[in-house]
């Protein structure tokens, strides 16, 4: 039997870390645990870029620019967004990931998902770095594997 798989290997790898402004308490730690987690699978700190926008229903746009560019092999896209009192977390919710998961489909580029949608500050806390450990890490790592794999797939 074959099995094919990623590998959790950064080196040779262009990854951008897309990232949020909106909550910012929340997306800084986000981002400091994928800046940590590309160094520890041996990214050098001038192969880590991050590209800023306003806030979680920006990042497609961003994206989808950067998956233009071609300069990057993988996306991994850091946001926060805590349930008000209106539908608004809703449509931007369901807006953000509908428009990461088209780009990279139309561009064939792995972009990993770590866009934080909790009720609380709280909740999110948890999930940047707390006790749920850190999601930013964790969507980085995802578009490592599937970068590898791409191209194990390709080869």
């Amino acid at each position: 039997m074959l099995t094919i798989e990623g590998q959790l290997i950064a080196r040779d790898v262009r990854i951008v870390i897309l990232a949020a402004r909106f909550n910012e308490l929340v997306v800084r730690n986000l981002v400091d645990g994928a800046v940590d987690a590309l160094k520890r699978h041996g990214a050098g700190e001038t192969d880590i870029h991050i590209v800023r926008v306003p806030g979680a229903f920006e990042l497609p746009l961003a994206a989808q620019r950067l998956a233009k560019l071609r300069r990057y092999d993988g996306i991994a896209a850091l946001g926060a967004v805590i349930r008000g009192q209106t539908p608004h977390f809703d449509f931007v919710c369901g807006e953000c990931a509908a428009g990461l998961n088209r780009v990279s489909l139309e561009h064939g580029i792995p972009i990993g998902f770590g866009l934080l949608t909790c009720d609380t500050v709280d909740q999110a806390m948890d999930r940047a770095g707390g006790k749920a450990g850190n999601k930013g890490a964790d969507a980085v790592l995802a578009t490592l594997e599937m970068v590898s794999l791409l191209r194990r797939l390709e080869a």
